[in-house]
């Protein structure tokens, strides 16, 4: 693929070209192997394994939130790491005050004997909160929008 080839030393793609034309950085591979990073962590938290005899998907956020209201709060500074991780990556105000108000909830609720604890299970918050922070950065433009399988073929239409 040709590119043209800058006085920095730096060569462009023509999808790279318009982006940068745009005022939009190209496709970041730091921040790509920050999200990486993000994802699994957020994966180790809220999805790790499947309680046994379900379908359920939990993590240790659950686990450690099993430990009434210390487990939740310790659970709460890691969910926090996301975030802060999130402000370095350039994400906006709202997007960080979103992802605060989730961790601020899964905490609260979370360290409600029982309750708290199915809570824990289901709402999944740094799951969440990576949700966020990857649309708002494929919004400006740092990662490739949309994560998961790409499935590239022809559609046929047969009558």
């Amino acid at each position: 693929m040709g590119g043209i080839l800058l006085p920095s030393a730096t060569r462009l793609t023509s999808t790279a070209m318009v982006r940068t034309t745009l005022g939009v950085q190209p496709y970041d591979a730091s921040v790509q192997q920050s999200l990486d990073r993000l994802e699994a962590l957020a994966k180790l938290l809220d999805s790790a394994f499947f309680v046994p005899g379900t379908n359920i998907r939990m993590g240790l956020d659950g686990v450690i939130g099993l430990v009434p209201v210390v487990g939740d709060l310790i659970s709460g500074v890691i969910s926090s790491y996301l975030i802060w991780e999130a402000r370095r990556l350039g994400a906006s105000r709202w997007v960080i005050g979103r992802m605060a108000a989730n961790t601020l909830i899964d905490t609260t609720i979370g360290a409600i004997p029982i309750l708290g604890d199915a809570f824990d299970v289901m709402f999944r918050t740094n799951v969440k909160n990576l949700t966020l922070l990857r649309k708002h950065l494929a919004r400006k433009g740092l990662v490739a929008p949309g994560s998961g399988t790409v499935i590239e073929g022809q559609a046929v239409r047969i009558e």
